[in-house]
Parts: structure tokens; sequence; C-alpha cells
């Protein structure tokens, strides 16, 4: 069987964008995931894209309940027997919410958490579980074969922001949804280190999307320059060539929609 792509979650914005782009313009199978609606996410992201039916696999995962990642794993191990040929080729993992404090006093400690569970330990849960799918070296010593529309080497790319970036904050605000995206970006970048060191041929990096018109940022849409506010059809694009630029030297860092790296 052949390597596959792993976009979690997949039903909404950019992820859904990202998994119909991937749909058009690459070969393999792509496993989707969804916390509802199997059914009709499947239907919506395949519409209208030959054979797209068949290559889409719509899993049962929410990144916070770790049995749902535990489960989900199994089941990509049961449609994708881990093989020498059969591996994770590229994973988006693109989970995110947005509770946003202008100041401490309108911190709230559960919405804070919530945002920590999504936007930080879900990434990590997901590294947990799905890494061991990841190619090794050993079993590839000349490289991966090149497969149409996916990076050469074997990609984990995570969702992240520019106001996760501590160097770049002149602004202020949004204190959870800063400091859980600074969590992911070290996370991240750690977990590159790793598989380096694991010897996996695969590298992880973190993604800036900029602003996409999408129900996540309608509040901001005002704020947003002209020409840079994206609908999440062109953002996937934008994206994806950023990913499909990839290199070992960006192993491990953090890159914006343009392809230029965001300082931590």
């Amino acid at each position: 069987m052949p390597p596959y792509i792993l976009v979690s979650p997949s039903s909404r914005g950019i992820s859904f964008a990202l998994t119909r782009y991937l749909l058009k313009t690459t070969r393999l199978p792509i496993v989707a995931t969804a916390r509802t609606k199997l059914d009709e996410v499947h239907d919506k992201l395949s519409e209208g894209i030959q054979g797209a039916g068949d290559r889409l696999h719509l899993l049962d995962l929410d990144v916070t309940e770790e049995n749902t990642i535990s489960a989900a794993t199994q089941k990509v191990k049961a449609i994708f027997p881990p093989s020498k040929d059969t591996y994770l080729r590229l994973a988006l993992i693109t989970p995110g919410i947005l509770h946003p404090e202008r100041s401490p006093s309108a911190i709230s400690y559960s919405d804070a958490l919530s945002t920590f569970r999504v936007n930080t330990l879900g990434p990590l849960m997901m590294m947990k579980h799905f890494s061991s799918l990841l190619p090794r070296r050993r079993d590839h010593p000349n490289g991966l074969e090149k497969e149409h529309g996916v990076p050469n080497s074997s990609v984990w790319a995570v969702m992240s922001a520019r106001v996760g970036s501590i160097g770049d904050n002149r602004s202020g605000g949004w204190y959870s949804y800063r400091a859980s995206k600074a969590g992911v970006n070290q996370a991240v970048h750690t977990f590159h280190l790793h598989l380096k060191q694991q010897k996996y041929e695969a590298g992880a990096i973190t993604l800036h999307p900029g602003t996409c018109k999408t129900d996540f940022s309608k509040d901001f849409w005002g704020n947003v320059a002209e020409g840079k506010l994206f609908e999440p059809e062109d953002a996937a694009e934008k994206l994806m060539g950023v990913v499909n630029s990839y290199t070992d030297e960006m192993g491990g860092n953090f890159y914006d929609w343009k392809g230029d790296r965001v300082q931590w």
C-alpha cells in the first residue's frame, strides 16, 4: 500500500480547505478527522473531486480526548498496515481555538485551560500517538520516493500563529492564545529534535497561515490590512507551497504563509 496523508481536524476553515486542496493536487490516500457528522464531512470534502471519495478516510477524533486519538491511530494502522512502503508521508495538525483577552482581568481560568487543551496539548497528544507511523531512515537509505504534491521528505506541520512569537509581540493582549501557540512552537521544535535523534526520515515545522475569512477570525477582519485577508482556499495553497518547499534546514522552525521564517 502507498504512503498516506493525515489532516486533523478537517471539518471546517483552513483545515477543510487544506484537505480539499490535497485531494485535488495529490494522488495519495488521505486520513481526515472530525468530531461529529463524519459521513456529512466526508461528502463535503470529496464533493466534485473525481475519485476523492475512495481516497478519503474520515475518522472520529477529538484532540481534547486522548482515547479518541489512540483509537484513530489504531484504525489508521488497520487501514494502512505499517511497512517500508506504507507510512505517514505528510501530517497537517491544525486544531485551534481563541478566547481573546485584552487585559489580565479578562483571563478566565476555564477558557484558558480550554485554549491550552486544544492548541498545545492537542498537538502534543497527536505527536504521542501518530509519530511512530512516520518513516524510518533505515528503511529509506536513499530518501523517500518522490510523490506528486507533497514534500520530498516526510513532514509533520502544525498550525501556529504569528502572535505566538515572543520576539514579535509588540502589542500585548490575547494572553492564553499567545502562550498556547508559543507552547506549540516549543513542542514542535522539540519534536523535530526527537525525529532526528531517533533517525526518522521526517521533520517538523510550525506554520502561520495569515488571517483568513473563517468563523475563527471573523471578529477581526476589519483590522487586517488590504490584501492580507485570505480566502481559506488561497491560504491552503500558500501554506502547501511552504510545506512542499521543505528542506532539512527548515526543520524545527516556524514559517509564515510567504515562506519567511518567524522569530520565536
